[in-house]
């Protein structure tokens, strides 16, 4: 019998930044997998509530979106997986306690390998874009709090993300940001 709960909770060393690996079960029609799990979210101390669901869906290869975060006391989790194309996912560690301030971990998602990030409270997201016509998937912890919207430089050498690509598509707002 398939246990509908099979999620693979891969840790990274972000605390609470988890890379999820849905465990496909395989028949004649296709395949099923589990990719949320509130409970065995818990479980491994993560934040299994869903507040909003969203979507992004980006026409060209080199987008970059990001790097975005909400600030206390509208911290926000999230789940990203891509559902079409493919991208670079990036979670920065913003919380200045954290063994791992200031540290990042890249994960390239597709609509193929069906893999997810979690990015934990405290921490910020941004992606770019890796196929032309790539859509994004967010489910998220807590409602958008506009006023508490916050970001960080993409290119900020005191967090040296290694991005795969040349970005050719940003928004001014993205670009804008200060550095640290």
């Amino acid at each position: 019998m398939i246990d509908p709960r099979d999620m693979n909770l891969e840790p990274t060393k972000i605390p609470g930044c988890v890379v999820v690996r849905p465990e496909r079960h395989a028949d004649d029609r296709g395949h099923f997998a589990r990719t949320w799990d509130g409970a065995v979210l818990a479980e491994a101390g993560l934040n299994g509530v869903v507040a909003q669901c969203s979507v992004s869906y980006n026409a060209a290869a080199g987008t970059l979106r990001g790097m975005h975060y909400q600030a206390a006391p509208y911290e926000e989790a999230k789940l990203v997986r891509c559902t079409r194309g493919a991208l670079y996912d990036v979670c920065l560690d913003l919380r200045p306690g954290s063994p791992t301030f200031r540290q990042w971990h890249g994960e390239t998602l597709t609509a193929e390998n069906g893999v997810a990030l979690y990015v934990p409270e405290g921490c910020a997201h941004g992606f770019l874009t890796l196929e032309d016509a790539t859509e994004v998937f967010y489910m998220i912890s807590a409602p958008y709090a506009p006023d508490a919207g916050r970001g960080v430089r993409w290119d900020d050498p005191a967090f040296g993300i290694e991005w795969p690509a040349e970005v050719r598509v940003i928004h001014p707002r993205d670009a804008g940001y200060p550095w640290v």
